[in-house]
């Protein structure tokens, strides 16, 4: 239950924000209310202590919540390789991208150049990452606001999105795929990898995407429970430090597959002249939860064009890129039939000896569905990493929070969110 401040309690309101206030007294009238942590629309574990007038929010303090993973400290205990185990946790809606994001900062840490055929798989699968995050990220948002249908029609699709990690990983929800200079292992067979993509993107995406459009684009409810609610100007954003999605729906014209591009995104990616794929970034101006909502939308037509551009093109060659020989884990058939592989898997197993890094420091980011994602490592010449931190975009985002809500009224609350999409494992520290 709320309970009443104390009449002697001192606010600092920003009144001139707040216009509704300016002809009120400061009066000791107003509640203190708990969201969460254990509330439908937070789908987590953070919280927010809201302060109410009647059914406006006054202020928003949003905290970090209860998950507490340690997941920065966890990486001074475990190797490049086996640490990409902890950060797909952190964003447990497109694990993947987590994965791409880590290793790449280890690769340039090693300098590390990958083969045509790893960035092209890597490439696709970011985008995977992207569908999938967006079509749980516009479906809660959705049911959040009573649309319990189209939370079906973003969350079906991702199953089709599980069952291919599931096919070159052998996990689904966690696939773990990555490893430093590629991945733990070649797609099994490229036709059936190409024929499940292309069902996917062909068939099961548009579809979505339609059913959700027609749903919810010209639905009165929605709109007016999104448009002109949570606004945020370009300057704010900026300001703020926001990124992906939030930032472009506010008019900041921010994508790092443009700004500072890796992967297929850059030109020359496979060392032989070839062009980065071709994608457009969407801008709106609006700045509002429908815009964030619209962004999303078109990111996944983006998304989905990225992936038609590579999937029929699969280089041919090795997927995996060893300088020395002495990174990766060795064919099991080598194993059995050669000393040198033999003797290899021996110390990557049994001597724990992992590969120790240059001594240095490296800042490594990817645009990953919610926005800026970069991993800071400090090396100090051990099979360990000294020091990790991470940029984490819900992180920052999250911390805009009470200023997007400010003189809304209590039931905004739950719009607001669901255009943030805050995935807490990100929030930890």
């Amino acid at each position: 239950m709320p309970y009443q401040l104390h009449p002697a309690e001192t606010w600092d309101i920003d009144v001139d924000r707040l216009d509704y206030l300016k002809d009120r007294p400061p009066a000791g009238d107003r509640w203190i209310l708990n969201f969460g942590p254990q509330h439908p629309a937070t789908h987590t574990t953070l919280r927010i202590i809201l302060e109410l007038d009647g059914e406006r929010v006054v202020r928003a303090t949003p905290h970090i919540g209860y998950l507490h993973s340690g997941f920065e400290k966890l990486g001074e205990h475990h190797d490049y390789n086996q640490y990409v185990c902890t950060i797909s946790r952190m964003d447990y809606v497109s694990p993947i991208v987590n994965d791409i994001a880590w290793h790449q900062a280890c690769e340039q840490l090693f300098d590390i150049d990958l083969t045509p055929r790893c960035k092209v798989v890597r490439t696709i699968l970011m985008e995977l990452g992207r569908i999938q995050n967006h079509l749980l990220c516009v479906g809660a948002a959705a049911l959040d606001l009573g649309a319990f249908t189209g939370f079906l029609y973003g969350f079906n699709e991702r199953e089709r999105i599980y069952d291919i990690l599931d096919y070159i990983s052998g996990q689904r929800f966690h696939p773990d795929y990555t490893r430093l200079g590629g991945v733990m292992r070649d797609i099994p067979d490229d036709e059936v990898f190409k024929r499940m993509v292309r069902n996917f993107i062909d068939v099961r995406l548009p579809g979505a995407m339609k059913d959700m459009e027609t749903l919810l684009n010209r639905n009165r409810i929605f709109i007016d429970r999104v448009k002109g609610v949570g606004i945020v100007s370009g300057e704010e954003a900026t300001a703020w430090s926001l990124t992906g999605p939030l930032a472009r729906a506010s008019g900041v014209k921010r994508d790092l597959r443009k700004d500072s591009p890796y992967l297929c995104y850059a030109d020359n990616w496979d060392g032989q002249g070839a062009e980065a794929v071709k994608f457009s970034v969407p801008i709106a101006t609006d700045g509002d939860c429908y815009s964030r909502y619209l962004v999303r939308l078109e990111e996944l037509r983006q998304s989905a064009g990225i992936i038609d551009q590579l999937i029929d093109d699969l280089p041919d060659g090795p997927i995996n890129a060893d300088p020395d020989g002495k990174i990766h884990i060795p064919e099991k058939g080598d194993v059995y039939g050669s000393i040198e592989a033999t003797i290899q898997h021996f110390e990557i197993f049994m001597t724990n000896r992992g590969w120790p890094a240059p001594v240095g420091e490296i800042y490594s980011a990817v645009e990953s569905p919610n926005g800026e994602l970069g991993y800071f490592i400090v090396a100090d010449g051990t099979k360990c990493p000294w020091r990790v931190a991470v940029r984490p975009p819900s992180f920052i985002n999250f911390g805009a929070f009470s200023k997007m809500l400010e003189g809304h009224q209590l039931a905004d609350l739950v719009a607001v969110l669901g255009s943030i999409n805050v995935i807490a494992a990100e929030l930890d520290r």
